[in-house]
């Protein structure tokens, strides 16, 4: 029997790209995996794929910018199964590109909701039920940009992804006396539906990513769910307050 059999993981934005390899990995690892997202028909789809696999799955339809709904079906989820082992806040988002002079306090306050709100709100819904799990975890998604800023219009996100950064330690800090141990990882340039635009429309630009990545290539969701299952697992036990790089030596530049 796995070691993750009878825990309950919670994955947000999961109905597609690296959030879905995250269920689906984690499903294998013998985890029962909750998959969070807005569009209710791809989360009937993902499930029944999950199911028809063997993985026991479910789904919630939820905004995670909402603090009331994230409150209400939180609570749902962590009542239904006597506590919550792993909380994965994939959720998240460049939410377009806009540069400081022109934004608008809409959209400032839209990126930094889809991306440092959900976290808040989605970890604090989570803690009462995180108490009652076993080796339980919290695990975030920061960014390169988080620390280099973003490219050209993306600086409200790389000022969002610092953030998490920031809270990923914090919440460590916070936690640790329960034992809950929060980390994060920083995907580099993963190959999902997150580049399809610039893929399709801009192949050329696409391909060029890759000269910048020390590997040569670019990262797979399944290369990001792995790290995501280890840091879940008992395997990585004694980590915590820390943020895995996932992109191929990309940080360092080259």
């Amino acid at each position: 029997m796995s070691s993750q059999e009878n825990r309950i993981a919670v994955i947000t934005g999961a109905t597609s790209g690296i959030g879905f390899e995250v269920a689906k990995r984690l499903g294998k690892d013998g985890y029962t995996v909750v998959l969070n997202g807005i569009d209710d028909d791809a989360g009937a789809e993902k499930v029944a794929m999950l199911k028809s696999e063997g993985i026991t799955a479910e789904y919630f339809g939820f905004d995670v910018t909402n603090e009331e709904a994230v409150n209400q079906n939180v609570k749902q989820i962590g009542e239904k199964y006597g506590k919550i082992d792993v909380v994965v806040n994939n959720a998240g988002g460049l939410g377009g590109r806009s540069r400081f002079e022109e934004m608008t306090t809409d959209f400032y306050r839209f990126v930094m909701a889809l991306n440092l709100d959900s976290t808040f709100f989605v970890s604090r819904a989570a803690i009462p039920y995180l108490k009652k799990g076993k080796n339980a975890t919290i695990i975030n998604y920061t960014s390169n940009a988080g620390w280099n800023a973003g490219g050209p219009g993306a600086g409200i996100y790389g000022t969002s992804k610092a953030a998490v950064h920031a809270i990923t330690r914090a919440l460590a800090k916070d936690l640790a006396e329960y034992n809950i141990r929060v980390n994060a990882v920083s995907p580099g340039t993963i190959d999902t539906p997150f580049h399809a635009q610039i893929k399709s429309t801009k192949p050329e630009v696409f391909a060029s990513w890759k000269n910048n990545i020390m590997l040569g290539r670019l990262g797979q969701p399944d290369e990001v769910a792995a790290v995501v299952s280890f840091l879940a697992s008992d395997d990585a036990s004694f980590m915590t307050a820390e943020t895995v790089q996932i992109g191929g030596g990309q940080a360092l530049g080259i």
